[in-house]
């Protein structure tokens, strides 16, 4: 007779042999539970977690945990992961600057981030390291004695799934000029890149956002991390407002 660690592991194998997309821990351990009801939730936990360090360690080869919490087949991670088509064709309709100016409303409206943010883009910095999709600054003018500084926020927005790593790249450049930088991507990504991404932004203090980049109507912006705070580097940021005059006088 199987005993009942034996019998939790069958049927969290067959949990997983069902669940091509993979299944969080949580819902892992409530199935179990529905299909063993007379065993102790807790011994399910206990067992789970006995399987999590051996899949960790490498013991167990079949299953993975491409992210936290998440448990997987590597016979469906593998085809997520290289499939030859894997996220298909880009939209052409909508460009990414159709984005631009409902993220700028956004940060001042919903975020409250800027008290005015304009879109900028292009190559109006003139240099490899990229020009913010969005600027904006916040400055609270009459609130008591004494002022605090105008801030500079900056944001890149991308719709190319395929160059997440790339956006990642260029909103930390951001932080050289910005006491604030957002990085908008799409919802539709795969799960494991969006919570690199966040563990990255948390890192970095880049605040991250994602979006419905197949409607310019309403993309739908929905906040995972907020931005933190830290001070530019001012002959950068001078050297790049210079070339923005006419927005520069718009935001200041």
């Amino acid at each position: 007779m199987p005993t009942q660690r034996e019998k939790i592991i069958k049927t969290a194998r067959e949990t997983l042999e069902n669940s091509p997309k993979g299944i969080r821990y949580a819902d892992l351990i409530r199935g179990i539970s529905e299909v063993l009801p007379d065993t102790k939730i807790n011994t399910i936990h206990g067992t789970i977690w006995e399987f999590k360090q051996k899949i960790d360690k490498g013991e167990i080869k079949d299953v993975a945990r491409p992210e936290k919490g998440l448990y997987i087949l590597r016979k469906y991670l593998k085809e997520k992961e290289f499939g030859a088509t894997e996220y298909g064709e880009e939209e052409t309709e909508i460009k990414e600057e159709d984005f631009y100016k409902l993220f700028a409303d956004y940060l001042v409206n919903d975020l409250e981030e800027c008290t005015k943010a304009v879109p900028l883009g292009g190559n109006r910095f003139q240099d490899r390291w990229g020009t913010p999709d969005v600027i904006g600054t916040y400055r609270i003018l009459g609130i008591g004695h004494i002022q605090p500084p105008i801030e500079v926020i900056s944001a890149e927005i991308k719709t190319d799934i395929n160059q997440l790593i790339t956006s990642f790249g260029q909103a930390c450049s951001y932080k050289l000029f910005s006491h604030k930088v957002y990085l908008v991507i799409p919802k539709d990504a795969r799960g494991i890149d969006i919570k690199r991404i966040e563990s990255l932004s948390l890192k970095f203090g880049i605040g991250l956002i994602l979006f419905d980049r197949t409607n310019k109507e309403n993309p739908e912006f929905e906040i995972l991390t907020r931005t933190a705070k830290s001070e530019p580097d001012y002959f950068y940021l001078n050297k790049y407002l210079r070339l923005i005059e006419d927005v520069a006088s718009e935001l200041f």
